[in-house]
């Protein structure tokens, strides 16, 4: 985990990236072990973090109404088989991180991510909100991500999702959702009201199929939107300049009209302010102004994306993939300098990481096995799901939105 979470924030700062929101998930339950070793990830590369649990009380067998009975037999008793421990237990272990946390809160601060609402039961996902109220931390939920979701929370809650948390009073200001493709208008006046964020992440959304985000519609009904990469796992790289590129033109498809686009002034804005308030350093990180931290990205002028420099906004959002950064400042400190880091040694690093995978490939047999096998039955009763009629419409199929 230690490993992981530096590979991931060296990438992040090669890349350009100055800040995340870690989202990390420890089965059958979280661990005060793996919170601190994917802290001490960030810490020992100099990445701005924030760090959250993902917790479930329920398998993803369990969270998809009907789906253990359509499997046959044989891989039905093994998806049964698998048990996470009960939420208790990772109530206390997260209250007892949060009453004693050992990292400086403006560089590494903790929150919880109850990680779907269909994975969590309802005492769960309250018992999540009560304790980061009183530890006054963040909560991050994947919301409204795929249409197998937006479906099942129909079947499952008669309402969506959205709209069932907010009768559990979960919605707030220190509430993120991941992804929220599947938003209704009512939705997105719930969390604008809330005072919610989101956190946009247009090249998993496109990478998974889960559709394209209703981005303008939320910006302009006042809910704050950050840009986000995802994970290594669903969007294969940590590159913020792709995720800017990406959303630019995700929002292209939608319309005809460029009224309704998404400029590349939107795109910085969500990008900087908008993922400082999704992380919530809004006070402190977002923008370059008096009083705020020295988070700063430097970029080379002569790197071929801006020869001839003409519309640094344009060719930033458009034409950057990271090859210019130069160096990374974060908090008045150089962690890269001329593309060489200054606080470990990244070719060690290197050496690590290879190693550890070849260990993983051979310990991830069995389960690779498991997941290869189940992939057809679970495919097909997924793809059944996402086809049902639903009322809001985020894919395209052949000449139609579904």
């Amino acid at each position: 985990k230690h490993l992981a979470a530096k590979l991931n924030a060296a990438e992040m700062v090669l890349k350009g990236a100055t800040a995340a929101y870690d989202l990390f998930f420890e089965f059958p339950q979280v661990t005060r072990e793996g919170i601190d070793a994917i802290a001490r990830g960030y810490q020992s590369v100099g990445l701005r973090a924030v760090v959250a649990p993902m917790m479930a009380d329920r398998t993803f067998y369990q969270a998809i109404p009907g789906l253990i009975d359509a499997l046959p037999t044989q891989q039905a008793d093994r998806a049964r088989s698998f048990k996470l421990n009960e939420y208790q237990s990772s109530i206390e272990v997260c209250r007892d991180l949060l009453a004693n946390w050992p990292y400086d809160r403006s560089q590494v601060r903790p929150a919880l991510a109850p990680t779907v609402p269909l994975h969590c039961s309802d005492p769960f996902i309250t018992a999540c909100g009560d304790l980061a109220e009183e530890f006054d931390v963040g909560l991050h939920m994947h919301l409204a991500e795929s249409k197998i979701q937006a479906v099942s929370a129909m079947q499952r809650y008669g309402k969506t999702l959205t709209a069932h948390l907010a009768d559990l009073n979960f919605l707030g200001p220190r509430f993120t959702a991941a992804h929220f493709v599947w938003p209704d208008a009512d939705d997105i006046s719930r969390m604008a009201d809330a005072g919610c964020s989101v956190a946009h992440n247009p090249g998993s959304n496109l990478r998974l199929g889960s559709g394209i985000a209703p981005v303008r519609a939320m910006r302009e009904r006042g809910l704050c939107v950050g840009i986000g990469t995802d994970g290594s796992s669903c969007s294969d790289n940590q590159n913020m300049f792709e995720a800017m590129r990406i959303g630019a033109f995700a929002s292209r498809v939608v319309s005809p009209d460029p009224e309704t686009w998404i400029s590349t002034e939107d795109v910085i804005d969500m990008a900087t302010r908008g993922s400082a308030a999704v992380l919530g350093f809004e006070k402190d990180i977002g923008q370059l102004a008096p009083g705020y931290l020295a988070d700063i990205v430097f970029l080379d002028l002569t790197n071929i994306n801006y020869v001839p420099l003409n519309d640094p906004t344009h060719q930033l959002v458009l034409n950057e993939d990271s090859s210019g950064v130069h160096s990374v400042m974060i908090g008045g400190k150089m962690v890269l300098r001329d593309r060489k880091f200054t606080t470990f040694d990244y070719a060690s690093l290197i050496r690590e990481a290879q190693d550890a995978v070849e260990r993983l490939r051979h310990g991830a047999h069995e389960m690779r096995q498991f997941s290869e096998a189940m992939e057809s039955a679970v495919g097909r009763f997924c793809i059944g799901l996402a086809r049902a009629p639903y009322h809001v419409h985020r894919l395209y199929d052949e000449q139609r939105f579904i």
